[in-house]
């Protein structure tokens, strides 16, 4: 008995070593491939350059190379994506990737130099490709790419390439989140500075606001958006689909409880749902209202957030947070409800369907600023 326990405990340390292996050789051939889809879009672009740029080269060349290069090397070469190896090569030439600003103190654009890169940051099978004077940080999978290289704006693309690696997005996450305009929704909400800012870190918790969304998108509740259904009902549905829910509110959000009861006067009170934020240090609040907001719900808020930091919070711990969640608000009627100086409660909207992400776009040009 003793030694079958040592022999299972034996093959779990080396099963866990093995697969961490597996893991780390299938993200490493990953890598080596991205870098080696950029050096072939260049190589195509380079070629293309020498001459004139003729219309019929992508069909006459690359379909050629094409067949050329599936006979030798199987499948993955298709003219189809040959042409999107070039356009990565094109939309990252310049290095337009935030990693590398990530690593730049002064926030400069910053190429990094293959040669440096080659010998850290990627294996040594990168070690093949040829080097450069200049090649961009690429740190996600291609799939990744495919996505990200057909965002035209170029602090949007970095937004979503920061986020995806700081968050270890997957290929799902990353589309969803673009799908549902998270990078218009929070730029909405923001100063033309904090804006910019997202391009160059991504977004930055520092204070209540910063983690505020309007917007929430809550397509993944699948609820109809002319349905007829109850606060109850709304949620139950986000409990179901609490993971779902726990991303779209975004970076340190935990799950503390629901419907809790706070009493007071032997009067009982309902907290629809209660979150902590381990970046704000702070409890957060969230009424459900399936109606428009009014001026009452806030005062209802300023309530549960005022005994909370009373009676809950920790002296060590930042101001409760509370955040109505409606369907939809006045915000002339938040502006004149809350105090001038209000820091701790917000309204947002929340939507059971994508965005129309042209008319948030449209939004973001009306704020007269640039991106």
């Amino acid at each position: 008995m003793k030694e079958e326990i040592q022999i299972v405990n034996l093959y779990n340390k080396i099963a866990g070593l093995i697969q961490t292996a597996r893991q780390s050789i299938v993200r490493t051939i990953d890598h080596t491939m991205v870098y080696t889809y950029f050096e072939i879009g260049r190589m195509i672009v380079e070629d293309e350059q020498q001459g004139e740029e003729r219309a019929e080269y992508g069909k006459l060349i690359l379909e050629s190379l094409s067949k050329r290069l599936t006979k030798n090397f199987g499948q993955g070469f298709s003219s189809v994506n040959l042409r999107q190896m070039r356009s990565f090569f094109l939309a990252y030439q310049i290095q337009q990737t935030v990693s590398a600003e990530l690593q730049s103190t002064d926030n400069k654009e910053k190429v990094v130099s293959s040669e440096i890169l080659l010998k850290s940051d990627v294996s040594e099978l990168c070690q093949t490709l040829p080097v450069r004077s200049q090649m961009p940080v690429l740190k996600l999978s291609w799939s990744h790419y495919l996505i990200l290289m057909r965002i035209d704006d170029i602090s949007e693309r970095r937004f979503y390439e920061i986020e995806a690696i700081q968050n270890n997005w997957s290929v799902r996450e990353l589309k969803r989140n673009f799908d549902s305009a998270l990078y218009q929704r929070l730029a909405l909400s923001l100063d033309k500075e904090k804006v910019k800012q997202l391009a160059l870190q991504g977004q930055l918790i520092n204070k209540p606001e910063d983690a505020i969304k309007d917007p929430y998108i809550l397509e993944f509740l699948n609820l109809k958006p002319h349905s007829s259904y109850s606060e109850t009902e709304l949620e139950q549905a986000i409990i179901d689909k609490l993971q779902h829910f726990l991303k779209e509110l975004g970076k340190g959000f935990m799950f503390v409880d629901r419907q809790e009861r706070i009493s007071f006067d032997e009067r009982h009170f309902y907290i629809d749902l209660v979150f902590y934020n381990r970046l704000l240090r702070c409890f957060v609040l969230i009424d459900l209202k399936i109606g428009d907001l009014k001026h009452q719900d806030l005062g209802q808020m300023q309530m549960y957030v005022n005994y909370y930091d009373r009676f809950v919070k920790l002296p060590e711990e930042n101001k409760t947070v509370g955040i109505v969640l409606c369907r939809d608000k006045s915000d002339t009627l938040v502006e004149i409800t809350l105090p001038e100086d209000n820091d701790q409660i917000f309204a947002s909207r929340y939507k059971t369907v994508l965005p129309d992400k042209e008319e948030l776009r449209k939004l973001l040009d009306d704020k007269d600023f640039e991106v």
